[in-house]
Parts: C-alpha cells; structure tokens; sequence
C-alpha cells in the first residue's frame, strides 16, 4: 500500500472515529484474525491515536481464515472464547473495532454486557468511503426506531403474494446507522436500517420472494420467485422452482431445524445504497437498501433470544408495503412517514 492510500485511509477513519466520539481518555481496541485487514488494523490505530485515544491491538490467530462471506454462512461461532487474555483485554477497552466478524456470536454479547461497545468494520474499503454514515442517517434511523419500540403489530405485503404478520417483542430492536457512541452498543459500518424481532411463535403467513430480490450470503439475486410458508414463527415450506430446490438443500445441509426459525424484519433507510449483487463485500447495500423489507431466518441473539444456529439467511425484497399496527411505513417501497424519508425519494 502507498503511503498516501494509506493516509487517505486514516483520514476516513478518523472520520468515522470521530461520529463514535472517539477520544482523549478512550481506549480503543482493534480487533482482527490472522493476516487479515492488517494494513486496516494500523490505519485504525494511527486514527485514533491521533484522535488522542489508547489503543490496543488483538489479533486472534486461528488456523485458515475465512473470507467474511464464507463466515456469514457459519454465523456466530468465532473461538475466540476460547482466548481468555484476548477477551479479557476486549472487555477493558471502550470500544473494539472487529474486523474478525464477531456477530451473532456469544463473545459479542459478552462484550456488550460489559459496556464495550462494538464496530464491525469488514466491508472493501471502496464500500465504506461510500456509505460512510452520518448524523443525518442516524436521525432517520432513530425515527424509525421509535415507530417500532411502539408497536405491537407488524404486517407486510407485496404483489407476488407476500402476506405476513409479526407479532412484535417490545424489548427486541436493533437500530443499525453505521457508527456507536453509546456503552455497549454495537453497529455495522456501513448501515442503514431498523429490525425488530416477533413474539416466540409470533409470525404467520406467506412471504414470497419476487424476481430481483436478493438472498445473503449465498450473493444471489433471484430469477423466480420463492413461496415461504411461515407458521407459528417458523417456515414449514418454501416452495417455487429450480432456485426454491436450491435454497432448501443449502438449509438442509445444515442439518438444524432452528435454521427454519424467523428472525428479523425491518425495513432499509439508506439512499446511497445499491440494489446490486456485483458489488464486492458481504452486501450491506441490498441489506440497507432504501426502502427495502429485510426479511431474515435463523439466529436471533442479537436480539436477546437463544437461537445460536451458524444458517442465517437474510433477504431483502424490494416493492413491498409494511405497516405498524394501522400505519402505513413502507408502500411499494417508497419510505412514508416524514421523518424517516428523504426528499425525493
């Protein structure tokens, strides 16, 4: 790496450093795995040691180390519980930079009920220089979030046939805008989202996918559509053609009937993403694309619920309408409410 790409790199973290309120008297922990995102690693270092924060570095050396999207696919079991020096050195930091990929994962909340909080940095770097986030997104965000810490009922539908209730958890919410100044709170640069979870055995009816919506991690965007059927919060059946077969033997490899359990649900806020499977990285545009409904399987701890389970599938449709309790969020994909919509869009 030049010197100046990697100046230019300091110069973006510190950025996002500072909308983490990153400084004198912070400590700072960078978190990564093996050799990879080394020159990432000390690029973050110099930024918030210019910043006037301690930092400590943690490399967790494990063997073969798995692209990021490779770990999507066995989400949340990262070994790194198992070096307790390494977590322990975690816990004292005010914030971990993870670039190991530490979601859905134990140590992760261990991490934030110690107050940590925590930054999950894996995307290309082309990705994060475009959707680095801002107070604004945050704002949009935050919106959204109140509309579902309110809620009791959350419904969505599009023209292929979906139709799907939730009956919500009031202490489930995540909401995802790209950086975290707050104790124990974690977030995902770049973002651009509110998710919620239901009730145990709280989600019920049909939710199809249509053409051009998107499955991750498997990094496919569809070519006909797959009919879920959900009852009593699990999937029963899916049902289509060639790529429905598909998606049941991947889920089937797994051999974990909590892979068939809902997840998440919540809806993208973020204009600046793209609607594409050919970007590089692990997909956070289709995930936080505006107006999307992000509909997603499998594990469910980020939330506070018990489902560990490595298959997590998250899928992004495009042209649905969702609804809190009698209020219209989302029609046909165009954001309604005024305080989460941006102009023109």
């Amino acid at each position: 790496m030049s010197n100046a790409a990697f100046e230019n790199m300091v110069s973006l973290f510190a950025k996002e450093l500072r909308l983490c309120k990153v400084g004198s008297g912070e400590k700072v922990a960078v978190l990564t795995e093996g050799d990879q995102f080394q020159d990432r690693a000390q690029a973050f270092s110099a930024a918030a040691k210019a910043l006037g924060a301690d930092v400590v570095t943690v490399n967790f050396g494990s063997g073969q180390i798995a692209d990021p999207n490779d770990k999507l696919a066995n989400i949340g079991h990262s070994g790194l519980g198992s070096d307790t020096a390494a977590m322990a050195a975690l816990k004292e930091a005010d914030i971990v930079i993870d670039m190991m990929l530490l979601l859905f994962s134990h140590e992760q909340l261990a991490l934030q009920a110690a107050g940590t909080r925590i930054l999950m940095v894996v995307e290309p770097m082309e990705t994060l220089e475009r959707l680095l986030p801002s107070e604004e997104l945050r704002r949009r965000v935050e919106a959204g979030g109140r509309r579902l810490k309110g809620a009791t009922l959350l419904r969505f539908t599009n023209a292929a046939g979906s139709d799907v209730t939730y009956d919500l958890n009031p202490d489930a919410l995540l909401t995802a805008y790209g950086y975290t100044d707050t104790p124990g709170r974690w977030d995902h640069w770049p973002a651009g989202f509110v998710a919620t979870c239901a009730q145990k055995n709280g989600v019920n009816g049909q939710v199809v996918l249509d053409r051009g919506d998107i499955i991750y991690p498997l990094l496919t965007q569809l070519e006909e559509p797959i009919h879920f059927t959900v009852k009593a919060g699990h999937v029963t059946a899916i049902d289509g053609g060639a790529e429905s077969a598909s998606l049941r033997a991947y889920m089937e490899n797994y051999e974990d009937p909590r892979a068939y359990a809902i997840s998440h649900i919540g809806w993208g806020l973020n204009d600046l993403c793209q609607w594409s499977t050919e970007l590089p990285g692990i997909g956070q545009d289709g995930r936080a694309y505006y107006g999307n409904v992000l509909f997603s399987t499998g594990p469910d701890t980020e939330f506070g619920g018990d489902n560990d389970t490595p298959c997590h599938l998250d899928m992004p449709m495009r042209n649905c309408s969702l609804y809190l309790d009698d209020e219209l969020i989302v029609d046909a994909g165009s954001i309604v409410p005024d305080d989460m919509r941006v102009e023109g869009r």
